[in-house]
């Protein structure tokens, strides 16, 4: 296979829009389905002329795979028939695989028409799968997809990959995914939602138009188009990555970094600030104020002063975005704080590591990668050139060791 296969996400889209985002964030994520398929949802293609039917058929005539997701509610009628079913029959006569994914077990009460839809799915014998949430949603969608690309074209996944795979999806948390209408496209970033997606795109920032940085936003699950009104919002991953201050919808995202001028806390720190910012801006302000807490000796190279770092400042970095990207979103009253001491650099991140991690993993570096945030992982990896593949300790270690200092000391404490 020469090129990623489009996946073409067909559902009610207001009944089913948290699963829509949810299989675009696993094919945007996992390390083999990213590999070889793009997802593909009509509402976030480019603006058409053509009238709703015919845009979602032809976007439809460019995909490879059909998935559809079946819920309670049927949706809205053309011609006797909702677009999804229109879809459906389409990608029959193109004679498509066709992957089906149904909400809810038989007792479900359903439309009449979603009934008459269902019918039709027995009638052609297709198989389908049934699933009660999104965890499950997830682990079919990618058991079906890996077969299909296995059987047509002879790709399979590694035991790494498999495993990778199955850690993240049974640890991932819903709070990414989340379709929040407090905050507009128009009202993000704009600089931070530019160099986001230059970088993952490998473009010059600078001939990405407006549209280029909608669509790529949507693509990544940072927004989505609110139904009614047509209004694009940004999701709640979105917001921790791309708000002004994300604190002024999710409290919990800031940075409360204190430097203290002896090895204990004590109540009037010498620097302190509350850093409120788009998360890969914070991450950087977090840095800087570690520089300018830390001593910076000079040393004499030739006809050279070179000023050097107590620490590392790529281990800083790495330990910052770990902190960010793999903490407990769902724990509102809880920051993260970094704290600079005489002879150290705390950096508290709330949450536990996800099972199977555990501290003694980490400490030895033997773990396969998991991250409960997939989706901010993987942008704050293009923000911070950061690795996704679960080396962030290992080189943290080895750049602690290679400065002459002793390696990180990874504990908990009340919750972080």
């Amino acid at each position: 296979m020469n090129r990623n296969q489009n996946i073409f996400i067909s559902s009610v889209q207001k009944e089913l829009e948290d699963e829509r985002v949810t299989i675009q964030n696993l094919l945007n994520t996992d390390p083999f389905l990213s590999a070889h398929c793009t997802p593909v949802l009509y509402e976030f293609e480019p603006a058409s002329p053509d009238r709703s039917v015919e845009g979602c058929l032809k976007t439809l005539d460019a995909c490879q795979v059909y998935l559809l997701i079946v819920g309670s509610e049927y949706g809205r009628l053309v011609s006797n028939l909702s677009i999804t079913h229109l879809e459906y029959q389409h990608a029959k006569e193109r004679e498509l695989p066709i992957l089906i994914f149904i909400k809810g077990d038989r007792s479900i009460n359903r439309d009449a028409d979603t009934d008459r839809l269902l019918e039709e799915i027995n009638a052609d014998e297709f198989k389908y799968k049934r699933f009660s949430n999104v965890i499950e949603l997830q682990k079919e969608v990618r058991a079906a997809l890996v077969k299909l690309l296995t059987e047509r074209f002879g790709i399979i996944p590694s035991s790494d990959e498999d495993e990778i795979a199955r850690q993240t999806i049974e640890a991932t948390s819903p709070f990414e995914s989340q379709l929040m209408t407090r905050v507009r496209w128009t009202d993000l970033d704009p600089d931070v939602a530019r160099q986001m997606i230059a970088t993952a795109e490998g473009r010059d920032p600078a001939t990405l138009s407006a549209p280029d940085l909608l669509a790529t936003a949507s693509l990544r699950g940072l927004v989505w188009p609110e139904p009614q009104s047509g209004e694009h919002f940004a999701t709640a991953a979105g917001i921790v990555l791309l708000a002004n201050d994300p604190s002024a919808v999710f409290p919990q995202c800031r940075i409360l970094a204190d430097a203290y001028r002896s090895t204990e806390p004590d109540g009037d720190p010498r620097d302190h600030e509350d850093i409120r910012a788009p998360m890969p801006v914070a991450i950087d302000r977090a840095i800087a104020f570690i520089d300018r807490n830390t001593r910076h000796p000079m040393k004499v190279v030739g006809l050279n002063r070179i000023r050097l770092d107590e620490y590392p400042v790529e281990a800083l970095r790495e330990a910052m975005v770990n902190a960010v990207a793999h903490r407990q979103y769902e724990d509102a009253g809880r920051k993260i704080i970094l704290e600079v001491f005489f002879d150290r650099v705390v950096i508290s991140s709330p949450g536990l590591p996800p099972a199977p991690i555990t501290l003694a993993s980490l400490r030895t570096g033997k773990y396969r990668p998991c991250s409960r945030n997939p989706v901010i992982a993987q942008c704050l990896s293009y923000f911070h050139r950061i690795e996704e593949r679960g080396s962030g300790f290992r080189r943290m270690r080895e750049q602690m060791l290679n400065h002459g200092l002793d390696q990180p000391v990874i504990g908990t404490d009340t919750g972080y």
